[in-house]
Parts: structure tokens; sequence; C-alpha cells
């Protein structure tokens, strides 16, 4: 443990001491805190399987297309010299079907192992997604409502459009069917800017890119089945349903387009998939900008961190504590309400995550606003702001941060908030 009480994962070195005859005395040890590399470690290790499954894929789809290739194309030769009324018509229309059918699955092979060959374009995702509104209408059905955020000003991206839509299509297809009593799907857009490295998303460097964000209000998943969503094959569904393809499909697409893709679920809470390509430099954006200095604000204010995941947890405080604030933790909400309560006066501002275990954010707030009606208080999430508000989590126009974030992005809103912004209490 800790001295705050956390956990972390140490590796530990002990030597022994000895008297003059040889006899074990003590023995004298130093732990060193390896959360951080193990963390990374995981990270790569996932990487590396996820690149390794790709290679496979990505073979095997070859060779299956060359054998596709043959049988499909004596299909067609066959079939083009039967008669009509023949009797041998059906069996081979059947071996084609299927054959095709093969063909369609390398390809989504193909996709998820980044080699297909793409036509890259400049794109505008908000003219892709409003051309495609009544397609995805008629897909997720009439019980399923289709909402969409588009941000003005969108920046622009190259990619190849056919393999956009097709992620996309997939993605609802992906939410529809996590929604059998029907729901929300949510399509949005954002410019975002990472000034610096994401753990979350190593492969993408600081920089400017073009957030797109898939949200339903479905069942969620578990932490089990998002380890291993983006694999070929896997699938949650039954016997006949999917392919396992689908993700794995979208997953593929995003890499060999330059961006990366994540999904933040939990169970009964729905999912978001946040989907982040390179947005590209637009004739204004060319000429040389003066070098400015980035200014991060920092405060002297008492700050209560609310986070059932740890890492998260701590790392947010880190950044806090190295901003000047003081900073209280707890993992979850009735902690937090025991801190609160040891402490009322001293603590500005609670920030806190949405989805959480034994108690929602929003519902520790409230408790803590029946005797302190004035504390501010901001939330952080995975889910796009748009979502956890149609869901009724949040109330409209309430402070909120989205993970990823970097360091200056929570600093500016913590002090916009602590500073009384638009909707800081």
């Amino acid at each position: 443990l800790r001295k705050d009480g956390s956990r972390f994962i140490g590796e530990i070195n002990a030597a022994p001491v000895r008297d003059a005859q040889g006899r074990l005395q003590a023995l004298i040890s130093i732990t060193r805190d390896v959360t951080e590399r193990k963390r990374l470690e995981e990270q790569l290790r996932q990487a590396q399987k996820m690149e390794a499954i790709g290679r496979l894929a990505g073979g095997i789809a070859h060779d299956f297309n060359n054998l596709l290739t043959v049988i499909n194309g004596y299909s067609q030769m066959l079939l083009s010299s039967l008669e009509a009324d023949s009797l041998l018509r059906p069996d081979l229309e059947a071996i084609l079907h299927a054959g095709e059918r093969a063909a369609s699955l390398t390809r989504q092979l193909l996709a998820f192992s980044r080699r297909q060959v793409l036509e890259v374009r400049v794109l505008d995702l908000n003219e892709i997604i409003r051309n495609m509104v009544k397609m995805l209408q008629r897909i997720i059905g009439e019980d399923i409502a289709l909402k969409l955020r588009l941000a003005e000003d969108l920046g622009k991206v190259k990619a190849d459009p056919g393999q956009i839509e097709q992620a996309i299509l997939n993605l609802a297809v992906n939410a529809r069917d996590a929604m059998p009593n029907g729901g929300e799907l949510i399509l949005e857009t954002a410019n975002v800017e990472f000034t610096e490295a994401i753990s979350r998303h190593p492969e993408l460097s600081p920089g400017r890119y073009v957030l797109l964000a898939v949200s339903d209000t479905g069942l969620g998943m578990s932490a089990e089945v998002k380890e291993h969503l983006f694999e070929p094959f896997f699938t949650t569904k039954g016997v006949g349903q999917g392919t396992g393809l689908g993700l794995a499909t979208v997953y593929g697409i995003v890499k060999q387009s330059g961006g990366d893709i994540s999904v933040y679920s939990e169970p009964g809470q729905g999912t978001t998939f946040k989907i982040y390509l390179p947005r590209i430099k637009e004739d204004s954006e060319l000429r040389p900008a003066s070098p400015a200095t980035v200014q991060i604000p920092g405060g002297w204010e008492t700050i209560l961190v609310v986070e059932d995941n740890d890492e998260l947890r701590q790392l947010a405080a880190s950044v806090l504590r190295n901003l000047g604030y003081t900073v209280l933790e707890a993992p979850n909400g009735p902690e937090a309400i025991q801190l609160f309560q040891a402490q009322p006066e001293a603590i500005h501002l609670v920030l806190t995550d949405v989805v959480m275990p034994e108690m929602s954010g929003r519902e520790m707030v409230e408790r803590l606003r029946q005797t302190h009606p004035g504390l501010r208080a901001l939330y952080m999430s995975g889910y796009t702001d748009a979502a956890i508000t149609r869901q009724g989590v949040l109330e409209p126009g309430a402070p909120f941060i989205q993970k990823p974030f970097g360091v200056e992005a929570l600093a500016k809103k913590v002090r916009e908030v602590l500073d009384g912004g638009k909707g800081a209490i």
C-alpha cells in the first residue's frame, strides 16, 4: 500500500544480513512501484496480439481469396453454360452464393489486417453521415431513434469514403443488436486537439484530430467482452446471428486510416465508440503561426477526486497536485461522502466520474448538495456528454470533461468551474 492507502504493483529486491558466523540477522529490502510499467507492458502485449492476429488474418484472407477466385469463377462459368431449366442450376447457384459470402468474409479480414487497397480522398465526415441517414434509419428499424450531433466547421480528414461508410454501418448494426427493445443511436462529430500523448491512445501523436462518436442506449458490455471486442470472429451473439468480424473490420479501417478507436461501456449503461482520425491542414492553416507559450492554470483550492479506476484517479490527483491544488481521493461515492462530511467547508470542487459502482457521480453530488447547495462539481466520463445527458445520467449543461483528457484540458476545465464559468454549479 502507498502512504495514501492506495494499492500498487511492487517489485521487491531483498538481501540477507548475516553476522560473523553466517547466521541470518535481518533482511534489507527495496520495493519499487512498477504499476505504470506493468500497465504499459500490458498495453504493448495487447497491441502485439492484435498485430499478430492481423498478420494471421491477412495471410489467411489472401490465401482464401485465391481459392475462392477459382471456386466462384468456375461456378459462374458453369452457370452461364447451363440451360435455365437445368437440374444442376440450383446446386451451382448455392455453391456460388456460399463462395460470395466467403469472399465477403475475407474482405473483412483484409480490412482488419489493414491490407485493403484504399482510395483516399479529402472527406467531410458530416457530409458522409448526412448522406447515410436514410440507409441507417432503414437498418436500425423504427423502434430506434437516430440522432445527430454534428459539429459546425468540422475539420477534414483523408480516408477512403467507402471504408468510412462501412465502419459507420458496422457500428450502427452493432448498436441495433444491443438494443432489442429499442432505444437511441447517436452520431457525434467534433474537432479535438491533443497537446500531449494520451495513455489510452499511445499510437496517436499530439496534434489535431476529428472525433466521430457512435453511442447507443443498449445493454452495454462487461470488461471481459471489451478486452476481446476487436478480435476477428469474437462475438457474443448466437450461432448464425453474426460473423464476429464487424468490429474487427472497423478496427482495421480506422488503423489503416492513421487513426485510433476506443470503446466506453458498462453493463446496462450503453456503449460509446470513439474514432479519432487525423485532421488535415487546410489552406488557411498552412500559414506559419507565431509560437505561443501555453499557460496551464493552477490554483490553491481543495479538490475531491472520485473515480473507481485506481490508475485514472491517481493520474488526475497527481496532475492537480502538480498544479498547486490540495487533493483528496475516494474510489466511490460512499467513501467520498464520508470524506466530505469530515471537512465540508474545506472542499471547493468535486471532480467525479459519472458511472461508478454503488453510487453514480450525479447521485453522490446531489446528496452532498443537500447540506451544501453551492458545492461545485465537474463530471468526467468516457461517454460523450450528449450520450450521458440523453440517458438522464446528467442534467443538460452540467460541467463535463470527456476522457481521455490531457493536463491542459483538465487544468482549464477545473479552473473554469472553480471561477464560476457557465454551468459551474
